[in-house]
């Protein structure tokens, strides 16, 4: 009954011509295959915060999960970004990238739908989980690129920044509501079934990408072999001066965040003692960060340039790093402003990643030309998440032989001086566009 009532208001929603007149004044919002894709996005997004929340906590609390494991448990999230993420962009010039997104987002409902199936058949493991964090990876690397590329053939080049903001405008909203939510369904029913409901959203998410009736021209299949593509796609990135220096700072933001992600459940559960439903609540400050970004990315980007508004990120996400694990388990005697602290933190982090991303995925599909725009993509997130695992699995080890604060620290040490270079040695303070 309530899935019927949420599909019968998603119709209303797309085909209302009274919506479709209020946004006739922007440009994205008055196409309709925009709204069904940002409709996705957003399904997507909320979808997320459940898997975020469910599946390490089914590892940490159902399968009791030393750091060690939870560090290899983000690993495998992030290994199919270096194992695919170069053939992916080679598969994304040569094929159109709906479906191909589409595919992606069945293989991870797929792979998300056997968690309960195992746990109700008592043969959840640890090592399931490494296998479910794989494909979901899998399914992020190929559908994720996808995604991009598609959203620049959907609004254009001169529509990427709008867009953009659009969706971290409702990212900022799933963040805000959506770890509360997942952290309630957690609580009362248990990780394994409520990560049903992002099965769930997958599914509606499917069938509204369905209705999309725009199609993009099938690409011309080139003569050269794939190996030739994959590398023209590096020498690209690498020959070019500006997207060289993204990558080896997203790079190195990557494995400091996996390494955080490794240890930030453990940290909130066991070291800080907070239950599922509290850590979600507190977390809901980091949508509050990502709606803060959304409204001041455009506005900083326009007035102290694209790459400034990048550093300004980048530090704001350094200083959460570094404060992660200044939290005590009760600040001033108090649980309850634990909770907001580490959700203050959460807000940091979250506003800084999201000033850093938006004008940094802007810029470097701005300077591709078509022809390469699937290649670049998909090399720059594998350069970029290439040293994820490598994060994960070391906070894992710091975390099981010097304890998971000590972990954290070692990771803020790292985002301080990660930020330190980018603003004194990498000239990104030069670019304005």
């Amino acid at each position: 009954m309530f899935s019927n009532t949420l599909r019968e208001t998603t119709i209303l929603f797309l085909r209302n011509k009274r919506i479709a007149r209020h946004f006739a004044g922007d440009r994205l919002l008055g196409s309709a295959d925009f709204r069904r894709f940002w409709f996705s996005s957003i399904l997507a997004h909320f979808g997320s915060q459940i898997t975020l929340l469910a599946l390490p906590i089914c590892a940490a609390l159902l399968m009791h999960a030393t750091p060690g494991q939870m560090g290899i448990l983000a690993a495998f999230e992030s290994l199919p970004f270096l194992l695919f993420g170069l053939p992916s962009g080679v598969l994304l010039d040569r094929n159109r990238r709906l479906p191909i997104m589409m595919c992606s987002d069945l293989m991870v409902a797929t792979a998300l739908a056997s968690v309960p199936l195992a746990w109700w058949f008592d043969a959840l493991s640890v090592g399931w989980l490494y296998a479910v964090g794989f494909a979901i990876g899998t399914g992020y690397v190929v559908g994720g690129s996808a995604e991009q590329v598609f959203l620049t053939f959907l609004v254009g080049r001169d529509g990427l920044v709008d867009a953009q903001s659009k969706f971290a405008a409702t990212e900022s909203a799933a963040r805000l509501v959506g770890p509360g939510m997942a952290g309630a369904l957690v609580q009362v029913l248990g990780a394994p079934v409520a990560i049903l409901c992002n099965v769930a959203g997958f599914v509606l998410s499917l069938w509204n990408l369905t209705r999309i009736r725009a199609r993009e021209p099938k690409p011309e299949r080139p003569p050269s072999h794939p190996l030739r593509d994959i590398q023209e796609g590096l020498a690209f990135v690498w020959n070019h001066r500006l997207l060289r220096t993204l990558a080896y700072t997203s790079a190195s933001w990557h494995l400091l965040f996996y390494g955080y992600t490794a240890l930030h459940v453990l940290f909130a559960t066991r070291v800080l003692g907070m239950s599922p439903g509290v850590m979600g609540t507190a977390q809901m400050l980091g949508g509050a960060g990502i709606l803060a970004a959304s409204m001041l990315v455009k506005p900083l980007s326009r007035r102290l340039g694209t790459g400034s508004a990048i550093l300004v990120g980048l530090c704001m996400s350094a200083l959460g790093f570094a404060l992660v694990p200044a939290i005590p388990p009760a600040l001033f005697g108090s649980a309850t402003l634990t909770a907001l602290a580490y959700g203050i933190v959460v807000f940091w982090i979250d506003c800084g990643a999201t000033l850093f991303f938006v004008p940094y995925s802007a810029l470097r599909q701005r300077v591709t030309p078509d022809a390469l725009l699937g290649r670049m993509v998909a090399t720059m997130r594998a350069l970029t998440v290439a040293a994820a695992p490598l994060g994960a699995m070391l906070a894992g080890a710091l975390g099981e032989g010097f304890g998971v604060r000590a972990g954290l620290v070692c990771i803020a040490l790292g985002a301080i001086a990660l930020a330190a270079g980018a603003v004194f040695g990498a000239r990104l303070r030069e670019v304005r566009d």
